[in-house]
C-alpha cells in the first residue's frame, strides 16, 4: 500500500536545498517516490513543535519497503550529507499515512 509523509523543514539555504532536491530526485524516482505538494511558508499560526518551519511538502512511495530502501541508499545519503545537512536546520515529521 502506498505511503505518504507530511514534512516540515526550516530551510536556511535555499540554493543548497535546491541542489539537494535536484540531485536526489532521480534516486527518489527510481524507488517510485515523488513529491505531491511543496510549499514555502511565510508564517506558522499553530504548531505542535518548537522547531521553526518555513517549508512543507508531501513525499510518497509505493510502499514502506521502497521508502526504507530510498532513505538507506548510499548515493542518497551522500547527497544528503553534502547539501541537506547545511541547508536545513530542523525537520518535523507532521504525519505519515497510507494512501
Amino acid at each position: 500500500m502506498a505511503i505518504e509523509t507530511l514534512v516540515g523543514l526550516q530551510v536556511v539555504d535555499d540554493k543548497g536545498y535546491q541542489s539537494y532536491r535536484d540531485e536526489m530526485t532521480p534516486i527518489l524516482e527510481r524507488y517510485g517516490g515523488g513529491f505531491g505538494y511543496d510549499f514555502k511558508i511565510a508564517e506558522v499560526l499553530k504548531s505542535q513543535t518548537t522547531a521553526p518551519i518555513n517549508r512543507v511538502f508531501t513525499i510518497s512511495f509505493p510502499n514502506q519497503d521502497a521508502r526504507d530502501a530510498f532513505f538507506s541508499n548510499e548515493d542518497y545519503l551522500h547527497i544528503r550529507k553534502r547539501h541537506f545537512e547545511s541547508a536545513v536546520t530542523h525537520t518535523t515529521i507532521m504525519a505519515s499515512y497510507q494512501l
